[in-house]
């Protein structure tokens, strides 16, 4: 198999951790999202990462590509119940609306605009927090798709609590235990790069992020 990626593409970093956690081996490939090859817009519609080349199939969306992953290689990550497994691919999706989020948040460049992206993802926050302790997936025995999807979602916050006392998870218990489990995998730390922290920060600069100006 083959994941074309961008270094700090966050779906990308979910689909890695997966077929890490299914034991499949794989090479990565990383594009420069800003010179995109032609080889890559022949191959993906929305000319968007991450895709994932097996054999003759080219997938994309990373959503399809876990519930590819999940169709075709063990161990299962989904639970087995019905109602259990949709529950959960509702909470996966709730991962891509907190990375939309995210993405608010950084790309804010005054700080007017940056409160209210602020406010708004620390509500979604508090959600997760609700869901996570009553579902116990802090202290999970086994790894789920579920933390491989919110695994990426924690690590943002590896550079923002370095840049900015942020308050977007102070005082949510869960979500601490549960990112301290994830950030502890093997898997999680294996799918991105040793600079993800410096990489990050030089997205950061070159968007002009408030998280930036404001830690300055």
């Amino acid at each position: 198999m083959k994941l074309i990626s961008y270094a700090l593409c966050p779906y990308a970093q979910r689909v890695s951790i997966v077929l890490d956690e299914k034991a499949r081996r794989f090479e990565r490939i990383n594009i420069d999202l800003a010179n995109k090859p032609d080889w890559f817009l022949a191959l993906s519609p929305h000319g968007k990462v991450p895709l994932l080349k097996d054999g003759d199939a080219v997938l994309f969306e990373s959503v399809a590509i876990l519930e590819y992953l999940e169709d075709t290689v063990e161990p299962a990550l989904y639970p087995a119940d019905p109602a259990a497994r949709a529950h959960m691919r509702a909470w996966v999706a709730f991962a891509g609306s907190l990375l939309n989020a995210i993405g608010r948040l950084y790309s804010a460049r005054d700080a007017a605009v940056y409160e209210g992206a602020r406010v708004d993802l620390r509500r979604e926050f508090e959600k997760l927090e609700q869901a996570a302790a009553e579902a116990g997936w802090p202290t999970a025995a086994a790894f789920s798709l579920l933390d491989a999807v919110y695994a990426p979602v924690f690590r943002y916050f590896d550079l923002f609590d370095q840049l900015l006392d942020h308050g977007l998870l102070a005082g949510l218990e869960a979500l601490a235990a549960w990112r301290q489990r994830l950030a502890a995998r093997p898997s999680v730390q294996r799918a991105v790069a040793a600079t993800y922290t410096d990489d990050l920060r030089a997205f950061l600069c070159r968007r002009n992020s408030f998280l930036l100006k404001a830690a300055a």
